[in-house]
C-alpha cells in the first residue's frame, strides 16, 4: 500500500487550490494584530490590539468574505505576495511552507483537532484588546508584544489524554 503525502507536502503554494489554501491557516490570530513600523528603522511592532472585525473568544474574523469593506488595508495574504509580508508571525503556515519548513506539530491539518493551535497556547484567544477601544491609534502602543514574533512552529505537540 502506497502512503499518499498530503498535499503541502506536494504542492507549491502557487499550486494550491483555494479550499487547500484556505486550510492552511491554523487560526492563531496573529495577523490580525495592530502592528507600527519603526519610521527609522522599518522595525514592525506588534500589539495585542485586535482589528475591529476580529473574534478574540472565536479568533477569527467576524466577517472575512467582506473584511475589505470595513478594513479596505486589511491585506489579503496570497501565494504571491507572502514574501513581502515579512511581518508574518515565524509560525505562520504560509510563511512556513514559503520558507521551505513543514507544517508544526500543532497544525490543525497535522493533529486533526481544529483546536490544536488553541490549545498548544500558540494563538491569541482570549488575550487581546479591540483596536475599537482606543480613542487614538497610537495608544495600541501600550500593548506592544514582541513575545508574539517568537517562531513556535518547531515546538511538539502533545495531544490531552482526555
Amino acid at each position: 500500500m502506497m502512503v499518499r503525502k498530503p498535499f503541502w507536502e506536494t504542492k507549491s503554494l502557487q499550486q494550491m487550490t483555494v479550499p487547500e489554501w484556505e486550510s492552511l491557516c491554523d487560526g492563531c490570530g496573529l495577523c490580525c494584530l495592530v502592528r507600527f513600523e519603526d519610521e527609522d528603522s522599518g522595525e514592525v511592532i506588534p500589539t495585542r490590539v485586535h482589528c475591529q472585525l476580529f473574534d478574540e473568544h472565536k479568533c477569527s474574523c467576524k466577517d472575512y468574505a467582506n473584511r475589505r469593506k470595513t478594513v479596505p488595508d486589511c491585506i489579503k495574504l496570497t501565494p504571491y505576495n507572502i514574501e513581502e509580508l515579512e511581518w508574518m508571525p515565524p509560525s505562520c503556515a504560509y510563511r512556513r511552507l514559503h520558507e521551505g519548513k513543514t507544517l508544526p506539530d500543532w497544525h490543525p491539518l497535522v493533529t486533526g483537532d481544529p483546536d490544536s493551535t488553541h490549545k498548544q497556547g500558540i494563538s491569541v484567544r482570549d488575550q487581546t484588546v479591540s483596536e475599537l477601544s482606543f480613542e487614538h491609534p497610537e495608544d495600541a502602543m501600550d500593548f506592544v508584544a514582541t513575545d508574539l514574533m517568537v517562531d513556535r512552529g518547531d515546538e511538539f505537540y502533545e495531544p490531552d489524554e482526555g
